[in-house]
C-alpha cells in the first residue's frame, strides 16, 4: 500500500500544478484581460482616423509599383513608349547624359515595360541601329524578361519549363550587355544590369568581384549599383550574413556624404534579421546606423532618385526605435508610393505599410500629448 501511495502522490504533483496554472490564466485573464478581435479593429481604425486626419492616404490609395512619384517628363516618355513612340524615351535618355544614377533608373523603368512589349524597342532600334541608349535598355530588359520567366516565387515553387526558360534568356543577356557595354564604354548601367546575370547564374565570388570593379571604376557610390550587389553578397543567394554585412559596412564607410549609401547596413540588417522582436534594431550599433542615414538623407540632392528609397527605410527604423515623431516626417515625404524595402516583400505591401505608419502617428500624437 505504501508503494501505491507514493505513486498516487507522484502523480498528484503534475495535476496540481495544472489546475494552479488554470487559477492564474483564470485570475490574471479577471483582473487584466487580453483584448479581443473587436478592441483590435476599433484600435486599428482610430490609428486610420488620425493619419487620415494628417492627410495621409488609405491603402487602396496607395502605389505599388513605385516607391516615389516620378518626374513629369519620365512619366510623360513612359506613357509615350505605351503607346508605341519611342522619340520621347531617346530624348530623355539622351538628356540624361552622364548622370549615371538618373541614366540606370531611367533605363530599368523603360526596360521593363520593353520586357512586356517591345514594339516601340524595336522601332528605336530599326531607325537607329547603334544607339548606345536603345542598347541598354535591351539588355537591361533581357535581364528583366529573364526574371519574369522565372516568377518570384523560391526555387521550391520554380517549374523545370520556368527555370530552362530563366537560364537561356540569362545568358543571352550577357551579349546584349556585352554590346551595350562596347557602344558606350564609360557607362556603368549594363554593368550594374550584369550584377542581376551574375546572381541568377550563380557567378562565383572571384567572378563577381571583377564586375565589381568594373562598375565602381565608373561609378564608385552608384546607390543602385550598390543595393543590386548587396542582394548578390546576401546568404539567400550567392554569399552570408557575414559577407553582406562586410560589404554594406565598407561601401558606407567609404561613401560621400548624399550618396545615400549609409542605406545599406539598414538593408543588410534588414535581409537578415529573423527576430519576432524589436531588441536587434535597438542596439547602439542600429541606432547610429540610423543617424547616419538621417545626415545621409539631409545632405542628399532631394531630387535624387533613390532618396525615397532610404526614407522609407529610415520611417520604418525609426518606428521600431520608439522614435515616431521623426518616423512620421519620413512617412509624410513618401506616403503614396510603397514600392519599397521593408514593405516591398509583403504580399500585403500597401496594408502592411499603412499599419506600421498608422501606428506610428498613433504613439506620436500620444508622446505629443504627453508633452513630450
Amino acid at each position: 500500500m505504501t508503494v501505491l501511495f507514493w505513486i498516487l502522490g507522484i502523480l498528484a504533483v503534475p495535476t496540481a500544478i495544472f489546475l494552479l496554472w488554470l487559477l492564474w490564466v483564470f485570475l490574471k485573464e479577471l483582473f487584466s484581460p487580453s483584448p479581443d478581435e473587436g478592441d483590435a479593429e476599433a484600435e486599428a481604425a482610430q490609428a486610420a482616423k488620425a493619419a487620415a486626419k494628417l492627410g495621409l492616404l488609405p491603402a487602396e490609395r496607395q502605389d505599388t509599383d513605385l516607391a516615389a512619384p516620378l518626374p513629369e517628363p519620365w512619366t510623360a516618355a513612359l506613357a509615350a513608349v505605351r503607346g508605341g513612340d519611342w522619340r520621347p524615351a531617346a530624348d530623355l535618355l539622351a538628356a540624361v547624359g552622364r548622370d549615371w544614377e538618373r541614366r540606370s533608373a531611367l533605363a530599368y523603368l523603360l526596360a521593363d515595360r520593353a520586357a512586356e512589349e517591345d514594339a516601340w524597342l524595336l522601332a528605336w532600334e530599326a531607325a537607329r541601329p547603334d544607339d548606345p541608349d536603345a542598347a541598354v535598355v535591351r539588355a537591361r530588359s533581357t535581364v528583366i524578361l529573364a526574371w519574369k520567366i522565372r516568377g518570384a516565387k523560391t526555387a521550391k515553387y520554380t517549374t523545370q519549363e520556368q527555370a530552362e526558360g530563366f537560364h537561356r534568356t540569362l545568358v543571352s543577356a550577357r551579349e546584349e550587355i556585352a554590346r551595350a557595354a562596347a557602344l558606350n564604354p564609360d557607362d556603368p548601367t549594363p554593368f550594374v544590369a550584369e550584377i542581376w546575370v551574375a546572381l541568377g547564374l550563380g557567378y562565383p565570388n572571384a567572378r563577381m568581384d571583377e564586375l565589381w570593379t568594373e562598375i565602381t571604376s565608373r561609378a564608385p557610390h552608384h546607390y543602385e549599383a550598390h543595393f543590386s550587389a548587396l542582394q548578390y553578397w546576401c546568404a539567400k543567394w550567392r554569399g552570408s550574413e557575414r559577407l553582406a554585412r562586410e560589404f554594406a559596412e565598407r561601401a558606407a564607410a567609404g561613401a560621400p556624404l548624399g550618396s545615400l549609401l549609409t542605406a545599406l547596413p539598414l538593408i543588410a540588417h534588414f535581409e537578415h534579421d529573423e527576430s519576432d522582436d524589436t531588441e536587434a534594431d535597438n542596439t547602439p550599433e542600429m541606432r547610429a546606423r540610423v543617424e547616419a542615414a538621417l545626415a545621409d538623407a539631409a545632405a542628399a540632392d532631394p531630387s535624387h532618385p533613390r532618396l525615397p528609397e532610404l526614407r522609407h527605410l529610415l520611417a520604418y527604423y525609426l518606428h521600431l526605435q520608439g522614435r515616431n515623431e521623426a518616423a512620421l516626417e519620413q512617412f509624410r515625404l513618401v506616403d503614396g508610393h510603397v514600392n519599397a524595402l521593408p514593405w516591398r516583400y509583403r504580399g500585403d505591401m500597401a496594408d502592411y505599410y499603412c499599419r506600421v505608419r498608422n501606428t506610428a502617428v498613433e504613439l506620436a500624437e500620444e508622446t505629443a500629448a504627453a508633452g513630450g
